[in-house]
């Protein structure tokens, strides 16, 4: 059986993706990076979901990106937007986060001998981090097979980003087609620590109209009532 690097945020895209993985026949490692982030709750949902999706194993790096900040989920002095999705690349977008995470992707493939790595990236229902494009995805395959002891003996690696062209409502409904409990997931950018979510946040309006568009049941536990 191939074996796959997934990453896995703990969140609803990553969970489709460990998903889509998982039925395209792919033994699936599950990787989760705690980088700092103020939504630490993510990381124990990304244990659940590995668990609960068949990954073969799961395991958790540390990275401290909070020490350079820039962010609003890596500095607790920036506050998290809740205003509303605006245009532009919003100040919860983490500095080189999806190169540093696919980037650890990379090298644990390499180790287990995977050719093919998973990341729950999106370029449709976002909030804008040039990070999710697929001209972004493309290059960093690219430099994988020009980086890698692996590619130049012969083993191409591929990066799958199987829902960068989706929208939240058709990621839903092919989650649930898979059997994805999307109440074991944590999107919002400023969950407690128990996971439930702020519902005002951009990740939150975003998450809560994927589940309205695809007439599918929100099983998102809220700290209060969404507006």
């Amino acid at each position: 059986m191939a074996k796959a690097v997934v990453l896995l945020s703990g969140g609803l895209d990553s969970a489709t993706t460990l998903a889509v993985a998982n039925s395209r026949g792919y033994e699936c490692h599950g990787l989760s990076v705690d980088y700092g982030q103020r939504h630490r709750s993510e990381l124990a949902a990304a244990a659940k979901l590995a668990e609960a999706l068949g990954a073969r194993e799961h395991r958790i790096v540390e990275v401290d990106l909070a020490s350079f900040g820039g962010s609003a989920l890596t500095d607790e002095t920036k506050p998290v937007p809740v205003q509303g999705i605006k245009t532009g690349v919003p100040i919860t977008y983490v500095p080189a986060r999806n190169t540093i995470m696919l980037s650890l992707a990379l090298a644990w493939a390499e180790v287990i001998q995977s050719r093919d790595i998973f990341v729950g990236v999106n370029s449709i229902d976002y909030s804008g981090y040039p990070d999710c494009r697929p001209e972004y995805i493309a290059a960093f395959e690219k430099m994988a097979n020009l980086a890698t002891k692996a590619a130049i003996e012969g083993a191409r690696l591929r990066v799958h980003a199987p829902l960068i062209a989706l929208s939240k409502a058709e990621i839903v409904r092919l989650g649930v087609a898979r059997g994805v409990n999307y109440s074991l997931t944590v999107s919002c950018y400023q969950a407690d620590e128990s996971g439930q979510a702020c519902g005002v946040c951009d990740s939150c309006r975003i998450r809560r109209a994927g589940f309205e568009a695809a007439g599918v049941s929100d099983p998102t536990r809220y700290q209060s009532a969404p507006g």
